[in-house]
């Protein structure tokens, strides 16, 4: 038997005789199987699991097929026993999306598409999840508090943000702040903080209490400018859970609950959403050392990470925020650096634009029909 697959087909693995609804995990564990596996023994998991799709895997666990219900049906009519591999009855090209898709997004391809389950594949093709329509359409609700900022005059979008503010200017057909917060309630949050200065008057009337869209909203009100953090310090204390807080001028198909997965499961105490940003430089570069040419490179591009405008914080990274002072999240996470906390950075690769000066905003509108 071959040892990477040895886990699958051992006596002592084998499938208890009652069915379990399996959690996402466990649910990519019991489907994976090596290309020999038997067809016998995929059967034999279909009856003893819900999960009823085979992700088939090579030693680095790749993606290489999958096999169905209907694949084992077929490959029956064909003549093919039970025990040959499953490799003779998989499908080679089995549909797949990246990883780091939204639920949102997730759900209506496959109702589009019509199918029951889907596997996630990582960069390097590699099997990292199993999506089933049943687990997505699922009670979802995320216990985590939503804060949306909100607050700021948006100076460099003049004359569009006279009298809106910047999150309610109209993209693709609706305020961005609408958009953020109906993609956010599709992943399963419900309540949501928005940070109010600038014609707060303008967001107030729009959302209300968020009855309309099914959620709760609620005001911080910054009697001044309290800046990217500061306005934390105004929600209550009680405050057990991760608190999600993001820029409300941001566009972005980042998934919140994979940033979630990652804070925790890294013990973070504050996790940054970064992005990664190029810089040319127009000419050639010379590196002198005391006057000796040591090197020359040709326009070089060097990288930088960026502050994405999406965070998580933990309940002793909120406590670190003062109420008596603007505050910007740069100076959180260094308060929690200096205080021993774990500060984290969550790379996005997700579609992500940050509506700050005109042109940003001309190519979200350009944008928003294809990408949402």
């Amino acid at each position: 038997m071959d040892s990477a697959f040895a886990h699958i087909n051992s006596p002592a693995n084998a499938p208890s005789p009652v069915r379990q609804v399996a959690p996402p995990q466990t649910r990519l564990a019991q489907s994976l199987i090596g290309p020999d596996t038997s067809i016998h023994t995929l059967i034999e998991r279909f009856t003893a699991w819900t999960v009823q799709i085979g992700l088939v895997v090579d030693h680095q666990r790749k993606l290489i097929g999958t096999v169905t219900d209907g694949d084992i049906r077929r490959g029956l009519l064909r003549g093919i026993a039970t025990d040959a591999p499953v490799r003779t009855i998989m499908n080679p090209t089995p549909r797949t999306i990246p990883f780091g898709e939204p639920r949102g997004d997730i759900l209506a391809f496959m109702h589009r598409e019509k199918i029951k389950h889907i596997p996630v594949i990582d960069f390097a093709g590699r099997a990292v999840d199993l999506i089933t329509i049943d687990a997505l359409l699922a009670p979802n609700d995320q216990p985590y508090r939503v804060v949306l900022m909100a607050g700021g005059e948006g100076l460099r979008l003049r004359p569009l943000t006279e009298h809106t503010p910047k999150p309610m200017l109209d993209v693709g057909g609706r305020p961005i702040l609408e958009t953020i917060i109906r993609r956010l309630s599709d992943s399963g949050f419900s309540e949501f903080h928005i940070s109010v200065n600038y014609r707060a008057d303008v967001i107030r009337n729009h959302f209300g209490d968020g009855t309309p869209m099914n959620v709760a909203v609620s005001y911080i009100e910054e009697d001044m400018p309290l800046g990217t953090a500061g306005p934390l310090a105004k929600l209550s204390r009680d405050v057990s859970e991760p608190v999600l807080v993001m820029n409300g001028d941001i566009l972005s198909k980042v998934d919140p609950v994979q940033l979630i997965d990652f804070h925790r499961e890294n013990g973070a105490a504050a996790t940054m959403a970064v992005r990664t940003y190029e810089v040319q430089v127009p000419y050639g570069v010379v590196d002198v050392d005391d006057h000796e040419i040591r090197g020359m490179r040709e326009k070089p591009v060097t990288r930088h990470f960026i502050n994405a405008g999406i965070y998580l914080l933990g309940p002793e990274a909120l406590d670190l925020v003062p109420g008596d002072r603007a505050f910007d999240m740069p100076d959180l996470f260094e308060a929690c650096r200096k205080s021993g906390l774990t500060t984290l950075a969550y790379p996005v690769q997700e579609y992500w634009v940050d509506i700050g000066q005109l042109d940003d905003y001309r190519r979200a509108n350009e944008e928003f029909a294809k990408i949402f």
